[in-house]
């Protein structure tokens, strides 16, 4: 049966293909993938089903794809626009430092689209507030004429979310197919569609306040996976599992979590039991040995990691500000900062080359966006010195 919902989704990756794209297509969505990476493209045009294998404790769900197309954007943009103007729904899951380079090929299309239902845009990443970004480079002067504005929502709606699901390494000849947690989360701001109906997509929980949700889980899975992953490799550990199955790693990353849910419980007033209980299952769920995840992939990009709305520095920085413990988290941030030159990870390149160029508080303002008003600032600053070292 031919799909008569179509959705273009931005990025051919594991995430993309395992994750959004197996929700799209078992929502009755026609998947256009966008992709500048020619490999991907030319196997999803020439492949025309793959597999997403479900892995969690009661064993292994198959899924088969299919009614998927796929196109490049670097040498068919115009296939592109012409894609998005007639869509339902976009999706990206490409990275938060890519959303500005796929901002304009959108705004292209929202130019041309001519439905009464406005485009609903939702980005996949891990970041908060990431469609309002992409909503932001879209909308910008260069992209969208500004007497454009005024009536842009009557075009298209933009929709932040919050995901969770683990893709761990794959096979090296996996080809399309992907191997995937079974468990995953997918929450969705509605308020944007009031006046419409929002997309129908199989799995998605839609509410009215988002932040909760995206705090719960940057500070609770994205914070514990990282901590793992800096202390797995500051101690040559394999794999995230292995790195769990650590006594001393795993009562830390425990820690951690204590720390984060101080905050999580306070704030967005989550009861202290639920907050537990939630910390017990991510803790279960990243210890998996089935998902097989090397630590140098949970770690990589410490940059972003380290920066100042983001898995550390967020939580430390609010819960220094009102006197809390943070031991934990100035552990796992030293942990983050010793992840230097990293085979295939060039934000660990980056980072030596920061630490070794700069002063601790050039450091710290620069990575971690933090300055001397924040309470946090100086304990960081001590923790870079550290990992400095002595000057000659």
């Amino acid at each position: 049966m031919v799909s008569h919902k179509k959705a273009v989704h931005f990025g051919g990756g594991n995430i993309g293909r395992g994750f959004v794209a197996e929700k799209l297509h078992i929502s009755g969505y026609e998947v256009v993938f966008v992709d500048v990476v020619d490999s991907i493209i030319e196997k999803l045009q020439t492949i025309k089903e793959y597999h997403v294998t479900e892995i969690g404790g009661e064993g292994e769900k198959v899924t088969k794809i299919t009614n998927y197309r796929a196109i490049n954007s670097k040498t068919h943009e115009q296939d592109v626009i012409d894609e998005i103007s007639t869509a339902d729904l976009v999706t990206c899951a490409v990275g938060p430092n890519i959303l500005k380079f796929i901002a304009p090929v959108i705004a292209k299309a929202i130019e041309k689209r001519t439905h009464k239902t406005p485009l609903a845009v939702i980005a996949c990443e891990n970041a908060i507030g990431a469609t309002d970004t992409l909503a932001g480079f879209i909308k910008d002067p260069k992209n969208t004429p500004e007497h454009r504005l005024a009536d842009h929502h009557d075009r298209a709606r933009y929709a932040n979310s919050a995901i969770d699901r683990i893709v761990p390494g794959q096979d090296p000849d996996a080809g399309l197919n992907v191997k995937i947690e079974s468990f995953f989360e997918w929450v969705v701001d509605k308020t944007p569609f009031h006046g419409h109906t929002h997309p129908h997509i199989e799995g998605v929980k839609w509410v009215e306040n988002l932040e909760p949700f995206i705090e719960r889980k940057l500070f609770t899975v994205n914070t514990g996976h990282a901590a793992a992953a800096y202390y797995g490799h500051n101690k040559h550990v394999r794999t995230i599992a292995e790195a769990l199955a650590d006594k001393e790693i795993h009562d830390i990353v425990q820690n951690c979590l204590l720390e984060t849910s101080k905050l999580i419980t306070s704030k967005h007033k989550v009861h202290p039991q639920e907050q537990k209980e939630y910390v017990l299952k991510i803790v279960k769920r990243i210890s998996n040995p089935h998902l097989e995840d090397v630590v140098e992939r949970v770690g990589r990009a410490p940059l972003r990691k380290l920066s100042r709305k983001e898995r550390f520095i967020g939580p430390a920085a609010a819960l220094a500000e009102s006197g809390e413990s943070i031991d934990a988290l100035l552990g796992a941030i030293e942990m983050g900062f010793r992840f230097q030159n990293v085979e295939g990870d060039e934000e660990s390149v980056e980072l030596a080359k920061i630490l070794k160029e700069h002063d601790a508080k050039t450091v710290v303002e620069k990575v971690c966006g933090l300055t001397e008003k924040d309470k946090l600032f100086e304990p960081v600053v001590k923790i870079v010195e550290k990992v400095q070292g002595p000057k000659a």
